[in-house]
C-alpha cells in the first residue's frame, strides 16, 4: 500500500505543480484570461464541478448499499466508497469555488440565505453532507484507529489522535458504532439524492435556457451520478487497490453488474431527450441538440459520451465483463473518462442559442461571442491543479487511513 500511495501522490504532486501557474493567474487576474465569454459564463470548471459532485453522490450511495442495506458482497470496499465520496466532494467544491467571481462572499449563503434559490439549498445540503461524511467515516474506521494506535511510529500516533479518546472496543461499543453508521447512512441516502438532484434543478429552473428547462434533468443528474460514481469506484478497486483484479475480483465484477444497469437506464434517458428535442424542432431545444450531434464538438458526444461513457462500457460489461475483472475495470475506466463528455454536453450546449435573436449582431464587445468554446491555458492550469489536489488527498488516504475493512475486522 505504501508504494502505491507514493506513486499516486507523485502523480498528484506533478499535476498540482503543472497547474500552479494557472492558479496564480486565476488568483491575480480573475477571469480575464478565461476562454469563455459573456454569453457563456459556465464552462470547463462548472462541467468538472458537476462531474465530481455527481461522482461523490454516486460513491456515497454505493457505500450505503453496505452500511444501510447490508449488502455484504461490497463490505470490503465500503470504506473506500465513503472516502472516494469525500475526496470527490472536496474536488468539486474547489472547482466551483475557483469558478465563482467573488468566492469570498460564500458566507452570505449562510448569514443571508434566500431559500427560494436552489443555489442556497445546494450549499446547505453540501455542508450537512460534508459533516455527515466525516462522521460516518470516523465511526466506520474507529476500531482500526484504536487497534492501529497501539503500535509505534507516525501512523500509530496519528491513529491515537484520531480516536479522540474513544478507545472502547467492547461488543457493546462496536454494536453502538454500527447502529450510528446505519443511522448516518440512512440520513445520507436522501441527502445525497437531494443535493445531486438539486444541482440538476439549478439548471432545470433556468427558464431562459429552454434546453435545460425540463423536469427530466434532475433525474438524469441522479442516474448519471450513480453511474459515474460506480464507474470511478470500479476503476479504483480494479487498478488502484493492491491485487484488485485478484483479491477483489468479486467486488469488481459485482460493481460491473450494477454499472451496466445504471448505464443502460441513463442511455434510455439520453435517447428519449434527443429524439423528443429533434422531433419538435423548437429552436431552443433543437439547436443545442443538433450542435451536440453535428457541431464543432461532435466528438464529445459521439466518442466521449456515447462511445466511452455508454455504449462501449455496456458492450464490454455485457460480453466480456461477466467473468473478467480486468475487462470490468477497463469498462469502468472508459466510463469514468467518458462521463466528462456527458457533463460537458449538459452544460455547454445550453448557451448555443441566443436569448434574443440577433443580439450578437446588435453591438460589438470583445467578450460577446457565441460559437466554439475552447478552454484557455489558464483554465487548463486550474483544472490540473484542482485534480492534483484531489489525487493528493486520495494518496494520503491510501497511505495513512485503513481504507480496507479486512485490515481491522469489526
Amino acid at each position: 500500500m505504501g508504494k502505491r500511495a507514493l506513486v499516486i501522490g507523485i502523480i498528484g504532486l506533478l499535476l498540482l505543480l503543472a497547474g500552479l501557474p494557472g492558479l496564480v493567474n486565476r488568483l491575480t487576474h480573475g477571469h480575464l484570461y478565461a476562454g469563455y465569454s459573456t454569453p457563456v459564463p459556465w464552462a470547463l470548471w462548472v462541467v468538472l464541478y458537476v462531474y465530481f459532485s455527481g461522482i461523490s453522490a454516486g460513491a456515497f450511495l454505493i457505500s450505503s448499499m453496505v452500511y444501510v442495506f447490508g449488502m455484504r458482497q461490497f463490505e470490503r470496499i465500503g470504506r473506500l466508497a465513503l472516502f472516494t465520496a469525500l475526496v470527490c466532494l472536496l474536488t468539486a467544491l474547489l472547482f466551483i469555488g475557483l469558478d465563482l467571481g467573488h468566492s469570498q462572499r460564500f458566507f452570505l449563503l449562510f448569514t443571508r440565505p434566500s431559500f427560494t434559490s436552489p443555489m442556497v439549498w445546494i450549499v446547505w445540503l453540501y455542508t450537512v453532507y460534508f459533516f455527515l461524511l466525516l462522521a460516518e467515516i470516523w465511526f466506520v474506521m474507529r476500531p482500526s484507529f484504536v487497534r492501529g494506535g497501539e503500535g509505534k511510529g507516525f501512523k500509530a500516533g496519528l491513529y491515537r489522535f484520531l480516536t479522540f479518546g474513544v478507545r472502547d472496543l467492547s461488543p457493546r461499543a462496536m454494536e453502538r458504532d454500527r447502529k450510528i453508521v446505519r443511522i448516518l447512512g440512512t440520513i445520507g441516502v436522501p441527502l445525497a439524492i437531494a443535493f445531486s438532484g438539486s444541482v440538476g434543478t439549478a439548471f432545470a429552473v433556468t427558464v431562459a435556457r429552454a434546453y435545460w428547462h425540463t423536469g427530466l434533468l434532475p433525474i438524469m443528474f441522479l442516474v448519471s451520478a450513480l453511474a459515474s460514481g460506480g464507474a470511478l469506484l470500479t476503476t479504483i478497486v480494479a487498478f488502484v487497490l493492491p491485487n484488485g483484479l485478484g483479491e477483489h475480483r468479486e467486488e469488481v465484477i459485482g460493481l460491473g453488474r450494477l454499472l451496466v444497469l445504471l448505464l443502460f437506464v441513463y442511455f434510455l434517458m439520453e435517447i428519449a431527450e434527443i429524439l423528443v428535442s429533434l422531433y419538435e424542432t423548437v429552436p431552443a431545444h433543437f439547436i443545442p441538440i443538433h450542435d451536440q450531434l453535428f457541431g464543432p464538438n461532435w466528438w464529445i458526444f459521439w466518442i466521449l459520451g456515447m462511445g466511452m461513457a455508454l455504449v462501449g462500457p455496456m458492450l464490454i460489461l455485457t460480453f466480456l465483463g461477466r467473468r473478467s475483472a480486468l475487462w470490468t475495470g477497463i469498462a469502468g475506466l472508459l466510463a469514468t473518462i467518458g462521463f466528462i463528455g456527458i457533463r460537458w454536453n449538459i452544460v455547454l450546449p445550453g448557451f448555443a442559442v441566443e436569448e434574443l435573436p440577433g443580439i450578437s449582431k446588435s453591438f460589438f464587445e470583445p467578450h460577446w461571442t457565441y460559437g466554439l468554446y475552447i478552454p484557455s491555458a489558464m483554465e487548463w492550469g486550474v483544472t490540473l491543479f484542482s485534480v492534483g489536489v484531489g489525487v493528493l488527498i486520495l494518496a494520503l488516504g491510501f497511505g495513512l487511513l485503513p481504507l480496507r475493512a479486512e485490515e481491522a475486522p469489526a
